[in-house]
C-alpha cells in the first residue's frame, strides 16, 4: 500500500480558508442540528457499540414531555425548518411513542430523523413513522450475515436489517444512508458489500471506523491497522469516482491529502458549535457519540437555549487539547485535536486519525 498523499499547496490555501470559516461559525454557533438520546435500551448487543447500551437500561426512557418542553426552550429563537432534530439510543425505535413525539416536533416545524438499528423497523412501521413526519433515516449495517450477526450478536440482526433497507429505499422523500463501521472483520468484503447495496438500490453509504470506547475500549482486534486504514481511504475515493453510490467517510477526523476526496467537505468537528445533544439523563451536550465529561447543564435545571449562547466554550475553542501530540502539531490549525468523541474522561485523546494515516 502506498504512502498517504500530502497537502498540495492549492489544498492547503483551502484549509487556511476553511480554518479561518470555521472560527466564525464557533463565534456564531448558530444550532441547526439536535440529537436526542431517547432511550438507552436496545435489542441487540454489538461487541463495538460506544455508549454499551443494554436490552433493559438502569436509567429509564426520557419522557417525552421533558424532551419537548426544552424544545419549546429553543423554539422562540431559531428557524425550526432549519434545526434537524435526530433521535438515537440505544435503539430508539425500543419506545412506542415515537410517532406521537414526531408529530409534536412536525407541529413545530422540526424537521426530524432516527438512527435505528432495523430489528424492529418493519414496512408498516415506516409508514408510519412518515405519516408522523419522518423526513431522514440512517441504517446501521456491518456487512454479509456471517459477520453482521457475529458483530451484532443476533442470529437475526442481518435478516431484520436487510428488510428495514428493503422498506427505507422503498419509500419515496426520504433522506436515508446506511452506515457501516469498519474493521478487520469486514474490511476486505467491502468491494462485495458495496455492490450488493447498489444492487438492493442502496443510494448513500457512510462508513466509520470503530473508536475505543464504550464495549471497543479494550479490544484492539476491532481497529484497523494503518495499511488498511489508507486502504479505506483509497477504496472511498475509488467508489466516489465509479459514482453508483454516494460514498462517504464519517467526521472523525482530519486526514491530511485525503481531504475533500473522501468526503465532500473538509473536516470540522461540529459538536457543540451547530450541533446540540440532550442526553438521556437530560445532560446538555453536542454528539451523541461523545461519552466523555463535556457537559455544559441539564435541562432539569437549565434553560437549554441559555447553556447553548454562554457555555460550549470547550467545544468552541479548542485550545485545551493542544497537549501531548497534538501540542507541535504542523495540522493543529486544520485538525484541532480531531472529533470531540475521540477523547476520554480525562480529556485525553485516544487515537489521532492523521497520525494513522502517516504511519
Amino acid at each position: 500500500m502506498s504512502k498517504a498523499p500530502k497537502i498540495g499547496l492549492r489544498k492547503r490555501l483551502a484549509l487556511n480558508l476553511f480554518a479561518d470559516i470555521k472560527k466564525d461559525l464557533a463565534k456564531q454557533h448558530e444550532l441547526r442540528e439536535i440529537f436526542w438520546e431517547c432511550t438507552l435500551r436496545c435489542n441487540l448487543n454489538c461487541g463495538h457499540c460506544g455508549s454499551d447500551c443494554r436490552s433493559s437500561a438502569t436509567v429509564p426512557d426520557m419522557p417525552a414531555e421533558d424532551f419537548l418542553r426544552a424544545i419549546d426552550q429553543i423554539t422562540p429563537h431559531v428557524n425550526p425548518n432549519r434545526v434537524m432534530v435526530v433521535i438515537t439510543g440505544g435503539e430508539a425505535l425500543c419506545r412506542n411513542d415515537l410517532e406521537s413525539v414526531g408529530r409534536e416536533l412536525y407541529k413545530r416545524g422540526y424537521p426530524w430523523g432516527i438512527v435505528t438499528n432495523g430489528m424492529l423497523l418493519t414496512r408498516e412501521r415506516m409508514e408510519s413513522l412518515v405519516r408522523a413526519g419522518l423526513r431522514s433515516i440512517t441504517l446501521s449495517l456491518d456487512g454479509f450475515e456471517e459477520v453482521h450477526n457475529a458483530i451484532r450478536r443476533h442470529p437475526h440482526s442481518w435478516r431484520n436489517a436487510v428488510r428495514a433497507l428493503d422498506a427505507i429505499v422503498a419509500t419515496e422523500g426520504i433522506a436515508y444512508d446506511v452506515v457501516t463501521c469498519v474493521g478487520p472483520h469486514n474490511y476486505a468484503s467491502l468491494p462485495e458489500l458495496r455492490d450488493w447495496l447498489i444492487g438492493r438500490g442502496c443510494k448513500a453509504w457512510r462508513l466509520f471506523t470503530i473508536f475505543p470506547v464504550g464495549r471497543a475500549a479494550d479490544n484492539d482486534e476491532l481497529q484497523l491497522s494503518s495499511e488498511e486504514y489508507r486502504g479505506l481511504m483509497e477504496f472511498i475515493i475509488a467508489t466516489r469516482k465509479e459514482g453508483k453510490i454516494k460514498c462517504d467517510y464519517a467526521c472523525e477526523g482530519f486526514l491530511g491529502g485525503y481531504e475533500a476526496e473522501v468526503r465532500d467537505r473538509f473536516f470540522g468537528c461540529m459538536a457543540g458549535v451547530s450541533i446540540c445533544g440532550i442526553k438521556i439523563d437530560g445532560a446538555i451536550s453536542a454528539c451523541t457519540s461523545i461519552r466523555a465529561g463535556f457537559d455544559q447543564g441539564n435541562i432539569y435545571t437549565d434553560n437549554i437555549w441559555e447553556v447553548w449562547n454562554t457555555r460550549f466554550e470547550p467545544y468552541r475553542n479548542r485550545e485545551w487539547a493542544r497537549k501531548g501530540e497534538c501540542k507541535d502539531c504542523k495540522v493543529w490549525k486544520f485538525c484541532q485535536g480531531n472529533g470531540m468523541h475521540l477523547y476520554d474522561n480525562d480529556h485525553h485523546l485516544l487515537h489521532c486519525n492523521y497520525k494513522r494515516i502517516q504511519n
